[in-house]
């Protein structure tokens, strides 16, 4: 299993049981540097669904208190994991991202920090565990991705913009 993607590369790979794996060990990586608790590290993402394709990027969401005032400990630990902070501006959320290498080229993982517990983590949480729990909805979302793929030729932003309707409805569910 080789994690990683080129700036503004799709591309989708067959589920593998080794992202659960890295997963678990980029955890503990978390745990040794910060002062983060660990349940509030989880998986989510395609990589966190059985039998889902996905592109070769770990997600991990991370609960925090307050978003707006992040202990400073927590980027300088995160930093000794391999994160850093990206220039991505979304509401209620901080982005960082592992690289491959100093080119910056290549991203292996992305931590979204949110507040724990409030919206956005629970409609994470929320769209990992449904998918799960529904082969029917899972192979929709599979093959709405492959779909992307097969006729399209747009970047990260056409495909996030391609499976956001699908993602939200997922998310409506919840209420």
């Amino acid at each position: 299993m080789q994690l990683g993607l080129k700036r503004d590369e799709v591309r989708l790979e067959a589920h593998t049981v080794e992202w659960q794996k890295a997963f678990h060990r980029m955890k503990q990586d978390i745990l040794n540097s910060t002062p983060i608790q660990e349940n509030r590290i989880e998986h989510i993402g395609s990589t966190a669904i059985k039998d889902m394709v996905a592109k070769p990027i770990l997600d991990l969401v991370v609960g925090l208190d307050d978003i707006e005032n992040v202990d400073k400990a927590i980027f300088q630990g995160l930093k000794e994991a391999g994160f850093l902070r990206l220039r991505v501006q979304r509401p209620n959320e901080i982005v960082l991202a592992k690289f491959t290498d100093e080119t910056f080229e290549e991203k292996t993982h992305f931590i979204h920090l949110v507040e724990y517990n409030k919206e956005l983590w629970k409609n994470l949480i929320f769209f990992r565990d449904y998918l799960n729990a529904n082969e029917t909805v899972r192979d929709q979302y599979s093959n709405l991705k492959k779909k992307f793929i097969e006729e399209n030729n747009g970047g990260i932003d056409e495909y996030t913009d391609y499976k956001e309707q699908f993602v939200r409805e997922i998310y409506g569910k919840r209420i």
